[in-house]
């Protein structure tokens, strides 16, 4: 007796995707399927395969098929993950980019917003992610501090819209925590929140999604390097040997064999100092040369090195980066970023 496809269909809504509480039917979960008189093949599709339920619903749909339709029937099950298949919620996102560095106070934000507005300028569609969750200062530096991102639905579940100006789409926990309130959170719930704001977004489709991390070497990087697809690493210091030697741990994290997130390169911010009333001239007040030991020692290129500016501070307080202004000299150094980042990532 021929076996019609509803038959197995309704058969595999007996198998639960715990992670979801769900069934893998509902869950949209269950494609290509062939029903034949002695043998019945199809494709799970999982949101990643390093999951440790896909071997459970893998032998769960083999044994509720073969208990339905006889244990003589051929079961052909092909485990996929989301991303193979242009599924998944960073599925339109071609290049992650992580902005990190090893100690806090050395501009990283900064960086991240005016690369992802660089970016943005030279045509790209661009995100950006403040991921740090303790000081989220994306929203000061893009002006939209007070502002929240819109919601939709879809299949039953709801995602948040970012905000989008200057050509960038932003998401920060900033728009959700207040200003006067402190977070005194634990690594689950810093986990679970990164990732909301990672998977539960509508990014839609971007070339490439600058996350701002968090500093350090902590429960953020871990999640990012094992559990997305990280197109490369842009490391961010000071002159001083105190920070070269606290970003030293960032990229040493970052080569890790349970990470491995190829590091493109690195910024020197505060680089030199540049008097307003003498703008030929340069002043190293931090020092110089430890950033190019460090980079000569990781094998990796200095991507650029921005100078002290007034205007830089001055533009970040105000909601308008300095890379906006093309008239700025800072401008056309995170240009000239960007430029260089591109080779790098074509390297990759």
């Amino acid at each position: 007796m021929a076996i019609a496809k509803q038959q197995v269909i309704d058969s595999l809504k007996q198998v639960i995707f715990f992670a979801k509480q769900n069934n893998i039917v509902d869950l949209n979960m269950v494609d290509d399927l062939v029903v034949g008189e002695k043998e019945i093949s199809l494709t799970v599709i999982f949101p990643k395969m390093e999951d440790p339920s896909v071997n459970i619903v893998y032998n769960s749909v083999v044994k509720t098929l073969k208990d339905a339709f006889g244990s003589d029937m051929t079961i052909n099950v092909k485990p996929v993950a989301e991303k193979d298949r242009g599924l998944g919620p960073l599925s339109g996102v071609k290049n992650i980019i992580a902005v990190i560095a090893g100690k806090g106070g050395v501009g990283k934000s900064t960086v991240a917003a005016n690369l992802a507005v660089s970016l943005a300028r030279e045509g790209y569609s661009v995100g950006i992610l403040d991921a740090d969750i303790m000081g989220p200062s994306v929203p000061i530096l893009f002006g939209v501090e007070g502002e929240q991102p819109g919601v939709i639905e879809r299949s039953g579940k709801t995602y948040m819209v970012p905000l989008e100006k200057f050509g960038v789409r932003i998401l920060s926990l900033g728009f959700f925590v207040q200003p006067n309130q402190a977070l005194m959170w634990r690594g689950s719930m810093i986990n679970n929140a990164f990732n909301q704001l990672m998977k539960d977004a509508e990014w839609g489709n971007l070339d490439f999604l600058v996350i701002d991390m968090p500093p350090g070497t902590g429960d953020i990087q871990l999640t990012l390097g094992q559990s997305y697809n990280v197109r490369g690493t842009v490391l961010v210091t000071t002159p001083q040997r105190v920070a070269t030697a606290d970003v030293r741990r960032a990229a040493i994290m970052c080569r890790q064999d349970k990470l491995t997130i190829p590091l493109l390169g690195i910024v020197e911010n505060m680089s030199y100092f540049i008097p307003e009333d003498a703008p030929d001239k340069k002043y190293s007040i931090f020092g110089q040369g430890q950033t190019e030991l460090l980079a000569e020692e990781l094998g990796i290129p200095i991507l650029a090195k921005i100078p002290i500016v007034g205007k830089i501070a001055e533009s970040g307080d105000n909601g308008n980066p300095i890379a906006l202004d093309l008239t700025s000299p800072v401008a056309q150094t995170f240009r000239t970023l960007v430029q260089n980042l591109k080779q790098e990532l074509e390297k990759e």
